[in-house]
């Protein structure tokens, strides 16, 4: 018996893109000769996207369309079309183009030998943009020497895991998600794949510099505690330079050398104002885990469905 594989695709204004994109999937998946489900989850597109969709799946029987009421995010997208998969073997791709459907018989051969997660990774390439790239490496650099999950460097939401290891991924139910972290962090039998990623089909990335920002902010406070300690070397420091400071006030006062203290208003204020600075970004970073914290115990959902065949 065929094992059923369920393709998890989040949208999100791709109109330009979607239908060669889907043509190429299902060329793919044609010559694969398999069971398959297309999960397709509009996350609340606003250019005709979802009208596409519908048109896609009412032509397709494979394709289950899934309709956010609003644009969550990219990983509660995924993590909606997770949820909703069927499959013994699930794969997660983009529909930008950047993916290539090509590799999904490969994906999915290596989680029929044994593996649970099939992680891909891009090929370093010299075509992004600098500041694409650099970024990139510092982010990850600095989440693995932070954080005790590694995170390999370049990889993406394009992987396929088994049932089991999505068993798990589901049972976590963190409200700010890097899913990259959290599926690294399960340990699962895993294996790299790396691939040279193609130019986009159409359109332009949707992942704004503010959002990759946000993206590194959940990482790192999801998955390290490195920022408050490092507030607390630092005030630590400063402690045991006003304990200095001390000792050496005492050692002129016994010493009767009165006239060499002389107040300095300059280097006063310049210590005030360090300390005070420290004082606030630790309090910044007390405030950012305390609003993680805030909502996640709220409890809401990563999502909501608007629209789906079950409704």
């Amino acid at each position: 018996m065929k094992k059923l594989c369920s393709i998890v695709i989040p949208v999100f204004n791709e109109i330009e893109g979607l239908t060669a994109f889907h043509t190429s999937l299902i060329t793919v998946l044609d010559e694969m000769n398999r069971d398959v489900e297309i999960i397709y989850i509009d996350d609340g597109s606003a250019d005709g996207t979802g009208a596409l969709l519908e048109s896609i799946a009412s032509s397709d029987g494979r394709v289950i369309p899934l309709f956010l009421s609003r644009n969550f995010g990219h990983q509660a997208a995924l993590t909606a079309g997770l949820d909703h998969a069927k499959g013994d073997v699930i794969i997660s791709m983009d529909s930008d183009g950047q993916h290539p459907p090509a590799m999904l018989a490969q994906m999915i051969d290596l989680i029929e030998h044994g593996y649970d997660i099939v992680q891909t990774q891009r090929i370093e390439s010299t075509t992004q943009p600098f500041l694409k790239r650099s970024t990139s490496t510092f982010f990850y650099k600095i989440i693995n020497k932070i954080s005790g999950t590694y995170i390999q460097p370049n990889s993406a939401d394009f992987r396929a895991m088994s049932r089991q290891a999505l068993d798990g991924l589901r049972s976590m139910p963190e409200y700010h998600r890097f899913l990259r972290g959290m599926i690294a962090w399960m340990g699962y039998k895993s294996i790299i794949l790396p691939y040279e990623e193609p130019v986009r089909t159409a359109g332009v990335s949707k992942y704004s510099f503010g959002k990759m920002v946000r993206l590194a902010s959940d990482a790192v406070f999801s998955f390290s505690l490195v920022p408050l300690y490092i507030g607390l070397s630092i005030g630590g420091l400063f402690i045991i330079l006003a304990l200095v400071q001390m000792i050496y006030v005492a050692y002129l006062w016994m010493a009767g050398l009165d006239e060499r203290i002389v107040p300095g208003w300059s280097s006063l204020m310049a210590v005030l104002l360090i300390a005070s600075g420290i004082i606030m970004i630790l309090l910044g970073f007390l405030g950012v885990y305390i609003g993680y914290i805030f909502q996640q115990v709220k409890s809401r959902p990563i999502y909501l469905v608007k629209k789906s065949p079950d409704r």
